[in-house]
């Protein structure tokens, strides 16, 4: 069902026309001035427009303009009584998409909606097409990579988004930089009912106030110096599908209340636009600050905060999940090295002590950084220490956890060997209380007094008893 906006002064062409295109079933909207036709168009969305050419005060040509300015995309069909070729010839080189004669008999009014809604829905999937292709040709980021790992922590993230795709819910990813958030963001919408419907990206802090708005709501035509075309926003995209807002913790105070309105709405203006814009849009949202600290501090508004916060997510990083590292080196190695280095097959043992032992504050993305360097200066089957960045080999690259990793130990012993070492410096931090030493090394009670008793420390005969929490 369509949505058709008839504009004529005569009551007798106005009933007879929405008579014959409501048989038709679509829906409706007759004005008996041209300027009461305007005012209807700015009100809601309409697929085809059906304007008398010759009324008081505003006419067809005026309604013409007006119509095309806000949306090129819809046809419009002049009404001439006059009948002549030279009307008709100059009603189409302004931008009319036919024209009718009076009289007009129904048979030929539903031939021409039939394809004037064709050319609607036509210029529509064309003009939403350029804009998906503009938006994949900035897109720097928009590739898929699978989540690796298989460390307890990372496994729990991804029970929680197969959990949380199945539903409409509003879902919040925190997580430091690096992290992976737009990975999970792009799973939940890989698993949802949603995935046959487009992933749009934005990037909130990326962007100033100004264009963070025309990127979110779109533009139309002459909104501003530079807009020479109307253009679609992210919300507009994403319709049917996911829209994925990164870094919201950075959108500005005054843009905060307008995306407010549209995730509660569901509904926009583009900018320079007065019409409302309606759409079926599931959020995921990201952001690497303390939205809590943020709205404590009054920089994020509270109820935005509330709306944004449905479902939780934290991802812990990679320090949190070093069990990780082996799988994600090897994972880039298979990744990069075809293009970087075809001969490197794998990570060295003395080299993946190293990276085991760095405290990775760019998480993920830092490691894939130094892999993809390390495959550059690689010699051989295998990644070396002397391939690995420069911050990987000096002195203080492990200060942070002052870990030892013994250079001639096989993989496992190593991993077993830094295991412990993390567990000690965790015990003697907790002062020997080993259900603090547990949350501190994020594992359960039982599996930190397994680990105690596989590596001889302490004694787990004293103190707190398994279980305790």
């Amino acid at each position: 069902m369509a949505a058709i906006l008839i504009i004529d002064d005569n009551e007798t062409v106005r009933d007879g026309l929405t008579h014959t295109i409501k048989k038709m079933g679509h829906d409706v909207v007759a004005a008996a001035s041209g300027q009461a036709g305007v005012d209807a168009w700015k009100q809601r969305r309409f697929d085809f427009v059906i304007t008398d050419l010759k009324m008081d005060g505003l006419g067809g040509v005026d309604v013409l303009k007006q119509v095309t300015a806000i949306d090129p995309t819809v046809p419009i069909m002049i009404i001439t009584g006059f009948g002549t070729v030279e009307t008709a010839v100059e009603a189409m080189k302004l931008g009319a998409f036919d024209f009718l004669t009076k009289p007009f008999t129904p048979e030929v009014v539903r031939l021409k909606v039939e394809r004037a809604l064709e050319l609607c829905a036509a210029r529509r999937a064309r003009t939403k097409l350029e804009a998906e292709n503009d938006y994949l040709r900035d897109e720097q980021t928009g590739r898929f990579t699978e989540i690796v790992g298989g460390g307890e922590k990372i496994k729990s993230v991804l029970k929680a988004v197969e959990k949380v795709a199945v539903s409409d819910t509003t879902v919040f990813v925190a997580g430091e930089s690096g992290t992976g958030k737009e990975l999970v963001a792009r799973a939940i919408h890989r698993l949802s009912r949603r995935h046959t419907g487009p992933f749009i990206k934005v990037n909130c802090g990326a962007l100033t106030e100004t264009l963070l708005e025309s990127e979110l709501f779109g533009h139309e035509k002459g909104a501003f110096t530079g807009a020479i075309k109307q253009k679609l926003g992210r919300f507009e995209l994403a319709d049917g599908g996911t829209l994925f807002l990164d870094e919201v913790g950075d959108v500005p105070p005054a843009m905060q209340v307008k995306l407010l309105r549209a995730l509660q709405e569901q509904e926009f203006e583009r900018v320079g636009g007065e019409r409302p814009i309606k759409v079926d849009v599931r959020v995921v949202s990201a952001t690497n600050k303390d939205l809590d600290a943020e709205v404590a501090a009054g920089r994020f508004r509270q109820d935005l905060y509330y709306r944004l916060h449905v479902v939780p997510l934290r991802l812990p990083s990679l320090r949190e999940r070093r069990e990780d590292i082996p799988l994600l080196a090897q994972h880039f190695v298979d990744k990069l090295g075809p293009r970087t280095n075809p001969r490197v097959r794998s990570v060295g043992d003395a080299a993946l002590g190293r990276l085991m032992a760095y405290h990775w504050p760019g998480n993920v993305r830092e490691l894939e950084n130094a892999i993809e360097q390390a495959l550059v200066f690689a010699e051989g089957t295998e990644i070396g220490v002397s391939a690995l960045p420069a911050f990987l080999c000096a002195s203080g690259a492990v200060e942070e956890d002052r870990l030892d990793v013994p250079r001639q130990m096989s993989l496992p012993d190593i991993l077993d060997d830094l295991e412990r070492q993390l567990i000690v410096k965790a015990y003697e931090k907790a002062r020997g209380v080993k259900t603090e030493t547990a949350r501190l090394l994020g594992i359960k009670t039982s599996a930190l007094y397994y680990k105690l008793e596989k590596y001889g420390i302490g004694g787990v005969g004293g103190g707190d008893k398994p279980g305790d929490a």
